[in-house]
């Protein structure tokens, strides 16, 4: 088994990503933090999404085989979830209020002899790859309808005139704003918030590995960007035949020279120049 990993800063302050790698118990996993409406910072003058990743990636990393002998992936998600509330609660957050809530998308797997348990939550993504070159999307991007309407605001705001990604970005917020008091409801979307509530959206199984060649995990930082105008992509089939045909690290370089290259995100419609970038890719030998 080959495993290739990256966890790069997209143009933010603080790289809101992290990479799970707990190799005994064979358990991968990308995180991918939201930063809360209401400011708040740590000692070290860490973003609220910082930590949720930080805080899930920590407890998952320090398991041991006794610690996960009687517990599947779900059960493994909740408890980190009452973790991520346990050190929110800590720092004075009151996790009543939505809005002050440090929040994070989660994809994660455990590898076994003969199959692959996964878990997942929000817009972190799951592909399996077969041995004759089809792909299989395991998981659910549970934000996208969300984003939708942002970004076609963020369309109409270009086709107005808007050339300023700092303009187009005010013109969007408040629906990005209004979006977050929708979490982990049946009118929004699944996040790992510290809401009890969590257990009831997240999204898990068990897929056999017969003719399993390889996964790829990543956070949404990965995935190629539509052109304005253009024709609709089929990202993950984009996104996966690149990395197989490259590596992981060449595929980000390559979308980092992208995102460049339109820094005010006139021509790929997003909200950020460029968003933190982590994957792991799985080859099984």
């Amino acid at each position: 088994m080959h495993v290739e990993k990256i966890s790069l800063p997209g143009s933010g302050e603080w790289n809101e990503d992290a990479l799970v790698d707990n190799e005994q118990l064979h358990l991968f996993g990308v995180l991918d933090g939201a930063t809360s409406l209401h400011p708040f910072r740590g000692p070290n003058n860490e973003t609220g999404g910082y930590l949720a990743s930080q805080v899930i990636k920590q407890y998952l990393e320090s398991l041991q085989a006794e610690d996960v002998a009687d517990l599947d992936l779900k059960q493994l998600v909740v408890q980190a979830n009452i973790r991520l509330r346990e050190k929110m609660e800590a720092a004075g957050i009151h996790t009543s209020d939505k809005g002050a809530l440090w929040t994070s998308s989660l994809a994660l797997i455990r590898i076994e002899d003969n199959y692959i348990d996964y878990a997942q939550v929000g817009d972190c993504m799951i592909v399996a790859v077969y041995q004759d070159g089809s792909l299989r999307t395991i998981s659910r991007d549970q934000v996208a309808h969300i984003d939708l309407e942002s970004k076609h605001i963020w369309e109409q705001g270009i086709e107005n005139g808007i050339v300023k990604r700092e303009d187009l970005w005010e013109l969007v917020k408040p629906i990005i704003l209004q979006n977050k008091s929708k979490m982990n409801t049946m009118a929004g979307y699944s996040v790992m918030s510290g809401e009890p509530h969590l257990a009831e959206f997240i999204e898990y199984g068990r897929i056999n590995r017969i003719q399993l060649k390889s996964l790829l995990l990543v956070t949404d930082g990965l995935f190629p960007h539509t052109e304005r105008g253009g024709e609709p992509i089929d990202v993950i089939q984009e996104l996966t035949t690149s990395i197989t045909n490259s590596t992981l690290a060449g595929y980000a370089d390559w979308l980092f020279n992208l995102e460049l290259d339109d820094k005010d995100c006139l021509r790929y419609p997003r909200f950020k120049v460029s968003d933190d970038k982590t994957g792991i890719w799985i080859q099984f030998e």
